[in-house]
């Protein structure tokens, strides 16, 4: 117990440095004016631009990629990573396609605040924390699906913002989509390069356990922005 304290109050420290270093950045799923713009005008189907896009917001959308890394962590087979990656996409693909397409809607806040709990979730699973502390081991599987589903319908809630016309919109959400996936693949491609070499070092089992603290402390910082926020827009 003094060691779970002694985590969460270094855990929750690191936090708040984030939130006050980066709270300007933390809208991981805003979409940036020339983008949106762009989204707006747009008539008709446009494939090269949506795919650009979608692989754009991969490269920019963190809180997508500090959930994968934590997903990657401990993976050391390319079948293992092929197979969690693609619980992933799955999650995150229905819920884009059906936010925009089929405007299911929720509160922006309250979808990217989940998201942020993602990160810290799959850190604290990688510290072992739920068997350790509660003497249980959720499934990851389920866990990563899950989690997916909320990481697409945070992006959707984005850009359901933009008000895109619905002329050639299947086509460009496939587009997008498919631009999601492609820069998930190049993004991740980095990710395990610089994870397979940190695995070949003698430190690497032993700071893991900080490098999984400072993945929770981002996400708890994601989590606090995104909770204020709501309460910030609920008081207005």
């Amino acid at each position: 117990m003094t060691l779970a304290l002694r985590f969460c109050g270094s855990a929750a420290l690191l936090a708040v440095l984030f939130f006050i270093v980066g709270v300007d950045g933390l809208a991981a799923h805003g979409v940036a004016p020339d983008d949106a713009n762009f989204f707006v005008t747009n008539v008709g189907a446009a494939v090269g631009p949506f795919m650009y896009l979608g692989a754009k917001h991969m490269f920019t959308g963190y809180d997508h990629l500090l959930f994968l890394v934590g997903v990657l962590f401990f993976l050391y087979r390319l079948r293992d990573v092929v197979g969690y990656v693609s619980l992933f996409t799955l999650g995150h693909s229905v819920t884009l396609l059906a936010g925009v397409l089929w405007g299911i809607r929720a509160n922006p806040f309250i979808v990217d605040a989940v998201i942020g709990l993602s990160v810290v979730y799959k850190a604290f699973d990688n510290m072992d924390g739920f068997r350790r502390f509660f003497g249980v081991q959720p499934n990851t599987k389920v866990a990563v699906l899950v989690f997916g589903l909320f990481h697409g319908f945070g992006l959707a809630t984005a850009l359901q913002e933009t008000a895109m016309s619905s002329d050639g919109l299947l086509t460009n959400m496939l587009s997008f989509n498919v631009g999601v996936e492609f820069g998930q693949i190049m993004a991740l491609t980095g990710v395990l390069i610089v994870l397979n070499f940190w695995r070949t070092r003698d430190g690497f089992l032993k700071h893991a356990f900080l490098a999984n603290a400072l993945l929770m402390s981002g996400g708890f910082a994601l989590m606090g922005y995104q909770i204020v926020g709501f309460l910030t827009n609920a008081a207005s």
